[in-house]
């Protein structure tokens, strides 16, 4: 399967949401959204980016995770113009859902990034390694998650760090490419 097909299908943030999200599901990607903010330094790091990255991420507008970590990569595209961030619902496309499975489960977010000509360069997703942490922590610690009221989330900082350094990989990836360096003369 050539997922890059799948990314010239996708959505950015505000179509794929008015698609597939509720009015309540929307309200949840704003207010997560208006939550992250990128310190000076990760905006300064993202000025930087020079390569296109086209990054298509599987997502569905329901899910708690998507709502917590897929808003911050507008954030770092409103940053970094260069990132061209689209979204597919997991659900609505079986045989993306089927080819990006994670330890043989239908998880969600996963983001797939490509070069500006449609080469895959890398796959990361559903949670980050501070997120796992945190969750192994409660699983098997003195502390159970129940999901129940909203409170600051402690390691949402470090979640949004995470994904930034796989966006960063990835753009020193295509940066420093052979192939794109001779296409672009640098």
């Amino acid at each position: 399967m050539n997922l890059f097909d799948s990314f010239r299908q996708a959505l950015p943030l505000p179509e794929f949401l008015a698609k597939y999200g509720t009015p309540a599901d929307r309200s949840r990607w704003e207010a997560a959204k208006t939550a992250i903010t990128l310190s000076d330094a990760q905006k300064q790091l993202l000025a930087k980016f020079t390569r296109e990255t086209n990054v298509l991420v599987l997502a569905g507008a329901w899910c708690g995770d998507c709502v917590s970590q897929c808003p911050a990569f507008d954030r770092f595209a409103e940053a970094a113009p260069v990132l061209k961030v689209r979204y597919l619902d997991r659900d609505d496309y079986p045989d993306v859902q089927q080819a990006l499975q994670i330890n043989g489960g239908n998880r969600v977010p996963v983001a797939v990034f490509f070069s500006e000509d449609g080469a895959e360069v890398a796959r990361y997703g559903e949670r980050t390694l501070a997120r796992y942490r945190q969750l192994a922590g409660q699983m098997t610690g003195d502390g159970c998650a129940t999901g129940l009221g909203l409170h600051k989330d402690p390691v949402q900082a470090q979640v949004v760090q995470e994904w930034l350094d796989e966006f960063e990989r990835v753009q020193w990836i295509l940066r420093l490419s052979p192939r794109l360096r001779r296409k672009h003369g640098d």
